[in-house]
């Protein structure tokens, strides 16, 4: 049997690979809201960043960093599309952070009811179990695109395309867009091809908007990013950031925070020997905020521990989880 013999219906492997063009000039304009969703570290946050043209979600390789629903804005020409980042679906429910872990999946599916498209993103030639658990969430009613990442890492595409087709059998996806988050040309790609998907109506946000969280909120997502990026795996993933005070003077932000852990053991890693480690997380989130805010920063911060809190919704809630 040769590769001719096994192609499926619709369009060619060949096809999927090189990308779909995408949908007709619009009429009026367009407004749109798209779903990010997948397994943890597939690669939303990052592609969300990219879809905006600047940082508005954090990135690190801790499967749990991102633990809001993250709105970005993008409007080119008559088409304003709105990308919603969800956390990475958590599939093991690890005791002691169970609340946690139910809060981020009720985000995921929260905004999957409200979305007008989804983009199902996994990592190019793999699906696995945890992968097929988000999968069994999609909507029926909404036009679900296979969004497969990362596909500069498949070392041969023709690897690809018994997977391809084999994900054709999972799931009667709208769309399937091969493609990798660091390329901006695949990236540009899905802007053309999700465009006639999404209703004609007003805009939502004004046409410079990036995104609808404030530079507050920004600020506590900075902090974390960089305790997850200096600490690796030591630190455990359930460390969270209250900001206690952010205040604006002119062209000074004056921003105290608390970096909240579990354990005592925790907080000895935050603030490593010497308090050297703190004063790193401080300097490099300084200067990330100074150039999102184009002002001058300075940044306290604590560290405290509050045992329990990811198991506990009271104090989930206090902490600004949704």
């Amino acid at each position: 049997m040769n590769e001719q013999d096994i192609q499926p219906a619709g369009p060619s492997v060949d096809e999927l690979l090189a990308g779909l063009p995408g949908g007709a000039e619009a009429d009026g304009q367009r407004c749109g809201t798209i779903a990010i969703v997948g397994r943890p570290n597939v690669g939303k946050s990052t592609l969300l960043n990219a879809l905006v043209g600047q940082k508005i979600s954090i990135t690190s390789r801790k499967a749990q960093t991102t633990r809001h629903r993250i709105t970005g804005i993008r409007t080119l020409g008559a088409t304003q599309y709105v990308f919603v980042d969800t956390p990475g679906f958590q599939t093991k429910l690890i005791r002691g952070r169970t609340a946690l872990n139910r809060n981020l999946n009720r985000t995921v599916t929260a905004t999957l009811g409200d979305v007008d498209v989804v983009w199902f993103m996994v990592e190019a030639g793999r699906f696995g179990p945890d992968d097929a658990k988000v999968l069994a969430l999609m909507p029926p009613d909404k036009p679900v695109f296979l969004v497969a990442n990362k596909l500069d890492t498949v070392t041969r595409r023709t690897d690809v395309m018994p997977w391809l087709q084999e994900m054709q059998k999972r799931h009667l996806f709208a769309e399937y867009v091969p493609m990798s988050s660091t390329r901006p040309t695949d990236v540009e790609r899905l802007f053309k091809i999700v465009e006639p998907y999404l209703p004609e109506q007003p805009w939502i946000y004004g046409e410079d908007e990036l995104t609808d969280r404030s530079d507050k909120f920004m600020a506590a997502e900075l902090i974390r990013e960089k305790l997850f990026r200096l600490t690796g795996d030591e630190l455990p993933y359930s460390a969270t950031v209250v900001i206690d005070k952010y205040e604006e003077e002119g062209n000074l932000r004056r921003i105290a925070a608390t970096i909240v852990v579990e354990r005592d053991a925790h907080k000895g890693m935050v603030i490593g020997e010497g308090g050297e480690l703190l004063k790193r997380i401080g300097s490099e989130t300084r200067v990330e905020l100074e150039k999102l805010t184009g002002s001058k920063v300075f940044l306290e911060l604590w560290v405290k521990v509050r045992s329990g809190w990811a198991d506990s919704e009271e104090h989930l809630r206090s902490y600004g989880y949704e």
